[in-house]
């Protein structure tokens, strides 16, 4: 998720550069008029850019209903990634049915109280960038708004991995899993 904030970030200010060049080039030898019309694009761009951020950002607030009903909406990347507790810390997670089992990264190991340079990577697991050593672990309390489960196994991958995943082993435990649009809904 950090290379698309830095990507954004470049873009606009590379937008920024270009509307305030070509404003000073046309207003030019027009002193103040030049310099409060600038100043106008600014306010308009940082508006706008202020309005998308948090169009964005409702747009991707999971909604947790009633009867265990969770509607994700995709990020802007076309994933979806939900924050659960475990073992009472907030861990981000993105959602992969096709990854077999919970993973957990080892920064969130060490956030949830396992440390990860202590465990025993005896298992292997195929990803996407290949061959990876785990460890089983358990999550004695994992809580996903008002769902609260207990003693989940999940594995830590000893490899790089930016995301915690929220695999099929977890996924499991709902009746149905579903899209509905650019919603993954999970339910009970």
């Amino acid at each position: 998720m950090f290379a698309d904030d830095w990507g954004s970030i470049a873009y606009s200010v590379t937008l920024l550069v270009l509307l305030g060049g070509a404003l000073i080039v046309e207003f030019s030898g027009r002193g103040g008029q030049a310099i409060r019309q600038l100043a106008l694009w600014v306010v308009i761009f940082a508006g706008v850019a202020f309005a998308a951020n948090l169009w964005f950002d409702r747009q991707s607030e999971p909604r947790f209903l009633e009867g265990g009903r969770i509607e994700i909406p995709a990020s802007p990347d076309g994933h979806f990634y939900l924050t659960a507790e475990a073992n009472g810390e907030p861990i981000e997670f993105m959602i992969d049915t096709g990854a077999t089992m919970m993973v957990l990264t080892r920064e969130d190991t060490r956030k949830i109280g396992i440390d990860p340079d202590r465990l025993d990577y005896r298992d292997r697991a195929s990803t996407a960038n290949g061959l990876v050593r785990t460890a089983p672990v358990t999550i004695r309390e994992f809580r996903i708004g008002g769902i609260t489960d207990s003693d989940i196994r999940a594995s830590v991958n000893d490899g790089a991995l930016s995301d915690s995943l929220l695999g099929m082993s977890y996924l499991k435990r709902f009746a149905r899993i579903s899209f509905e649009g650019d919603l993954l809904v999970l339910e009970r």
